[in-house]
């Protein structure tokens, strides 16, 4: 979507944008349903993999009991790049900050009175996406900041299908492909030895690369626009100039953030556990992190 909308909002054909949105929302939307299939038969396949049968089993629950946030899910992705690539941010903050005064308490309240646990923690995130959906939904129909993008042609909806995959398939494959890389490590760390050691640690690593991964991300997500923007406009080299920058701000970035934590990695494990093999095999690991944050952010930014 930064590619479609961004030119076109930079050309100004704002049919053209509102059309791509809902084009975007249309595909989406199908394309939840084999995931929700896949998350259905999740214990057995984690089972076939050589998990543990008690683990596998709440990994299901969890992921069945999340089903229900993948489809507002799916529309709050195509709401953002909606507004991002129109430089709407402050709408965006002001609803996300909303939703998390909103999961905060309904999710302490799900897991810790309700009985649910766990389970009530994926059903909190489905209810909160929902009302982001909803409130961003309200601002895109009744703002007039949204009057001009926010219309748009049927037969342009339907015929932009093919435009949408020929750059959603390869982006998707790419970010699979990344992210897969991370999980297959976790589910690999299970069929190691002491494998409750094993996998606290690297699901450790994952989740702090996680958290930094969000910051290139944004970065990467605001360059996108004003590339898309300048192309759109007709005005390559500003674009040009736009890469330059936001290259050298993320590496800067990367590379303070790597210092730091590399300079912290004897106490950087007890941010998540008490466990003093945990934070001695965190430390051990750290320097493979720092590595992997530079070169990851990068990446980011170049995809």
């Amino acid at each position: 979507m930064e590619t479609l909308c961004g030119q076109a909002y930079g050309a100004k054909q704002y049919q053209k944008f509102g059309s791509y949105t809902y084009c975007a929302i249309m595909c989406l939307i199908p394309i939840c349903l084999p995931v929700c299939l896949l998350w259905v038969f999740m214990d057995k396949l984690l089972v076939l993999t050589g998990q543990d049968p008690e683990i596998a089993k709440m990994a299901w629950r969890y992921g069945i009991w999340l089903i229900p946030a993948l489809f507002p899910y799916s529309i709050l992705q195509s709401q953002v790049r909606y507004f991002q690539t129109q430089s709407l941010i402050l709408p965006m903050l002001f609803v996300s900050l909303a939703t998390l005064c909103f999961h905060v308490p309904v999710c302490w309240v799900l897991v810790f009175k309700s009985g649910l646990e766990n389970t009530g923690a994926a059903l909190s995130i489905g209810l909160s996406y929902w009302l982001n959906v909803i409130l961003l939904g309200f601002y895109m129909r009744y703002s007039a900041s949204c009057e001009k993008t926010r219309s748009f042609i049927l037969k342009d909806v339907f015929s932009s299908v093919k435009h949408f995959f020929r750059f959603g398939i390869p982006s998707a494959v790419m970010l699979c492909l990344e992210w897969w890389s991370f999980e297959i490590l976790i589910l690999l760390s299970g069929l190691l030895p002491d494998a409750e050691l094993q996998t606290s640690v690297i699901s450790i690593c994952f989740t702090s690369s996680s958290l930094h991964y969000y910051i290139p991300f944004g970065i990467s997500v605001a360059a996108s626009t004003r590339v898309s923007n300048e192309l759109g406009g007709g005005n390559p080299e500003a674009a040009q100039i736009s890469t330059i920058v936001v290259m050298l701000v993320t590496l800067a970035e990367a590379v303070i953030a790597s210092v730091i934590l590399f300079c912290c990695r004897h106490i950087f494990g007890y941010a998540y556990s008490d466990d003093k093999e945990v934070v001695n095999n965190v430390a051990k690991m750290v320097p493979l992190m720092c590595l992997s944050i530079i070169m990851d952010s990068l990446h980011v930014v170049l995809a």
